[in-house]
């Protein structure tokens, strides 16, 4: 199966359950209470999307405005977000197997940035399990310090906090989705 732009979706309420169960299958690592995501939702709605699939919701994108070079431990409430935010935080995306290499994560990274680009100036995330090549693809690049391997302590010795600006990740993912356009249109399955 191949997932295009026009399946990502808002998310609502009624996706929950599912986003909880993808979660759970695809970030074994980095368990999280279902209060977590449905705060996130709650909180910033229009940083939520579900990847719709012929076989049902086969993945998330979750983001929100947030404090730069601190992110939120693993698992954790937030209570808020600022208001002017100095970053824009992408807190987690997954996507079940079946839905991977068709250009989904840019598309929906794109239209995150765009979206991200109205709040902030840059975008940031916690890269895990060996990720940070694959999103510096995307403009990402790690920020190093202590304060912030002390801050990644929950997220496992792999974490790395990157940051990038927000155009210039909109537009590395809108062209990571064109060469992936333009790929699959040679590739046989």
């Amino acid at each position: 199966m191949t997932a295009t732009v026009s399946n990502w979706r808002s998310m609502t309420v009624a996706d929950l359950p599912v986003v909880n169960a993808i979660a759970a299958a695809v970030h074994v690592d980095y368990p999280e209470d279902p209060a977590v995501f449905a705060e996130r939702l709650r909180l910033h709605p229009g940083g939520c999307f579900v990847l719709d699939t012929p076989e049902g919701v086969g993945g998330y994108l979750i983001s929100h405005p947030w404090h730069l070079e601190q992110p939120p431990a693993l698992n954790e409430l937030l209570g808020s977000v600022p208001s002017p935010a100095p970053t824009y935080y992408l807190h987690d995306i997954a996507l079940l197997p079946a839905a991977r290499g068709g250009g989904a994560t840019a598309a929906i990274l794109a239209t995150m940035a765009e979206h991200a680009a109205t709040i902030a100036d840059t975008i940031s995330l916690v890269a895990v399990g060996g990720t940070a090549r694959f999103w510096q693809r995307f403009g990402f690049e790690p920020i190093k310090s202590e304060a912030l391997a002390r801050k990644l302590t929950t997220y496992g010795g792999e974490a790395r906090y990157m940051l990038g600006p927000a155009e210039a990740i909109r537009t590395a993912s809108a062209n990571h989705g064109q060469q992936r356009r333009s790929q699959s249109v040679y590739r046989r399955d």
